[in-house]
This record gives C-alpha cells, structure tokens and sequence, in this order.
C-alpha cells in the first residue's frame, strides 16, 4: 500500500484554503498535516510537520511566496514545493522555478489536476499547468536571461504593494491613503521599485 502524502497549505485567504483542503482530502492517499495563512508560518510549519509536499500561494503576509520557497528548499530540501496561484506572468514563474519550486498550478485548473500535480511532486517530478509549461519552454527556445527572477525577488512586501495599485491607474496620493501611508513614502517605494525592475 502506498504511503500516505503529507501536505501542507499556505495561502491568506481561509476560504480558499478550505476549498483546497477539501479537494485534497476527498483524494485517497493524501493528507492535509497543517494550513498556513502567511509565507512566515509555511516555513515554521515545515520545519515542525516536515510534510511531503508543500502547496503555497505567492503573495502571502510576511513573507511571499518566492522566499518562502527559497527558504523551504534550503532548509528542508525533502519537501516539495508546489505553487498553486492565479498569477502565471512570465517574472514570477521564472522568480519560483529558480527558487526551487517543484511546480506550478494555476487556480484555475480542475481539482483533478491539483491532485494529480501534489502527487507528481511527491514523485520527484515536476508539474506545471499546461499556460505555464508553454511560457517555459518558449522563455528557453528563445534563450531569455533571468535577470527579471531575481529583480522581483528583491521587492519589498510593501514596494509590491504600491506597484500594484500604481498598476490600477491610483495616483501616489489615493495608493498612500489606501496603505495608510504618506504620499511621499509612496513615492520613494516606486522609485525603488522602478531602479531595482530597471524601468522608468
């Protein structure tokens, strides 16, 4: 009889955690060991569950998805990482397969899928849904650097947070309002953000 595989959740969101648990769960040979509801949390939990596979979002509290799975595999390299995400952009999947994940699912694929990738990543193998397998082999065939991984690497929690509402059109006044956070702060994250991405 096959042993059982231990996973470990992490993702901010309860409701999201809960639906995949109950997907996982409802799968024979596969146990759901501890949640998680920040990046911090996931790699203490690892380090005291030490679970077979672990199944992390990317923008997590504390500590993102990226450096938690840098973190897990070097100090637990027995763990399988396994990022379930809505993001598929081209800097984060290169920013995670660098850190070391085993793969790479997107929330929109089907529970049967999900089931089938922890168990692949248990395996040693490495899964990736099928939009993310495509970015990867075409960032190979056309030879691409890195550089971008390690750029969003280096952003700071709060730096991803101003960009991204900076993304949604707000000015540097309505992002730091939303943040509760002056508008001059806001404008040293961006040009933080802008020098270490490269960009104007």
């Amino acid at each position: 009889m096959a042993e059982t595989i231990r996973v470990l959740l992490a993702d901010d969101h309860i409701l999201v955690r809960q639906g995949i648990r109950q997907f996982l769960e409802q799968a024979p040979g596969i146990e759901v060991v501890a949640e998680a509801d920040n990046g911090a949390a996931a790699v203490r939990l690892t380090e005291t569950t030490k679970p077979d596979v672990a199944v992390l979002d990317i923008n997590m509290p504390q500590v993102t998805g990226v450096e938690a799975t840098r973190r897990i595999k070097q100090h637990f390299p027995r763990t399988r990482v396994l990022i379930l995400t809505a993001y598929d952009d081209d800097p984060y999947i290169r920013a995670l397969l660098q850190a070391g994940a085993d793969g790479y699912v997107l929330k929109t694929a089907k529970a049967e899928a999900l089931v089938q990738a922890v168990r692949d990543v248990s395996r040693g193998l490495t899964a990736l849904s099928p939009s993310v397998a495509t970015k990867v082999v075409r960032q190979v065939a056309q030879g691409r650097p890195s550089d971008a991984a390690g750029q969003v690497e280096s952003l700071t929690e709060r730096e991803v947070e101003a960009l991204r509402l900076a993304a949604r059109g707000m000015t540097n006044r309505e992002i730091g309002q939303e943040l509760g956070i002056s508008h001059r702060t806001v404008q040293g994250h961006l040009a933080n953000v802008y020098e270490k991405l490269g960009v104007s």
